[in-house]
């Protein structure tokens, strides 16, 4: 008898999310570079002073020091085949080759590397196996990273905070052509699902984009919009503009903005403590309360007596004295 239980196999899809890799362990890395040398030893502490100066990283392990918190995401290059999930995007993307001794399979994959503070990078693996594939992508990924920069050039918005980009860039792969444009601040990342993974970890949140060409081709049109990204950071601008534009090259810091929430969370603790107080006063005040409800009882009393009649009976009494005199005239 044949079992009718469905099997998956490895090569039909790929995993979905980001994979976790290992925690870094610096003191077992091992440098082979200068620049990595410098890196552990203490010497190198910012990853601009590598980029800024033109410098090569070829060891992953030096973004990994340097962007401790970094994100990785997989890009969805591939398409599933068969009856039933033919057409659905897939992280590998799966080709074969034909020869004598049988089809021989390869797995591709593209990677996204960043910090979500103006540093990203993208790598593409290939491999006859899924995982080395994976692998190599994120360790392209890391040795691809650049630094880019951000703005508010929307003429709708003009806040000057950097969470668009301060101007448009149109980049070219293919016969794939993107064209991303600065956006107002709420309006979100309107551009395509996989361009967006970029955008995110670069760390822009607002934009507006066009594109031409085959753009079902995803490996292509990622490729123009990472190099869209590149023309931000190779195109100058006046000095004059950068208030206006709100520009900030790179990661942004949070010092700033620390003392202004601390002080808003003292001032809210403050006014707890304050309110605080006037339940630990009633608290005192309770034998006051007592004595209040004893000046309302003799006032009860005293209304009670304002209820006795005109002669100043009570009326117990004057209720007794008709009965009386009831008696008396039946007895004359």
């Amino acid at each position: 008898m044949y079992d009718n239980k469905k099997t998956k196999s490895n090569n039909d899809s790929g995993p979905k999310k980001s994979p976790r890799e290992p925690a870094f362990d610096k003191e077992a890395w091992n440098p082979k570079t200068t620049i990595g040398k410098k890196v552990k030893s203490g010497e190198i502490t910012k990853i601009d002073e590598i980029l800024d100066n033109g410098l090569k990283i070829l060891e992953p392990e030096i973004v990994d020091v340097l962007l401790p918190n970094l994100k990785t995401d997989l890009l969805l290059i591939g398409q599933s085949k068969g009856k039933f999930g033919g057409g659905q995007r897939r992280v590998f993307r799966q080709t074969q080759k034909k020869t004598k001794e049988g089809n021989k399979p390869n797995f591709a994959a593209y990677a996204v590397v960043g910090n979500g503070n103006g540093y990203v990078g993208i790598g593409y693996g290939k491999s006859r196996e899924t995982v080395p594939a994976r692998e190599k992508a994120l360790r392209n990924a890391k040795l691809n990273i650049i630094k880019i920069k951000r703005g508010c050039g929307s003429w709708q918005c003009n806040c000057g905070n950097p969470h668009s980009i301060p101007f448009k860039v149109e980049a070219k792969c293919g016969s794939c052509i993107i064209k991303i444009m600065p956006a107002p601040k709420g309006k979100g990342l309107c551009i395509e699902k996989e361009c967006k993974k970029l955008l995110e970890i670069a760390g822009i949140k607002d934009v507006w984009s066009k594109t031409k060409g085959q753009t079902k081709v995803k490996t292509n049109l990622v490729m123009a919009c990472f190099d869209a990204l590149k023309q931000l950071s190779s195109m100058r601008v006046q000095q004059r503009y950068c208030k206006n534009l709100g520009i900030a090259e790179g990661a942004i810091e949070k010092e700033e903005a620390e003392p202004e929430e601390v002080t808003k969370i003292k001032v809210k603790k403050d006014e707890a403590k304050e309110t605080a107080k006037p339940k630990k006063e009633a608290k005192a005040d309770a034998p006051e309360e007592e004595t209040m409800m004893e000046i309302i009882k003799k006032k009860v009393k005293k209304q009670e007596a304002k209820k006795m009649t005109d002669t100043g009976v009570p009326k117990k009494e004057q209720t007794e004295k008709p009965v009386e005199k009831e008696k008396e005239e039946k007895n004359e």
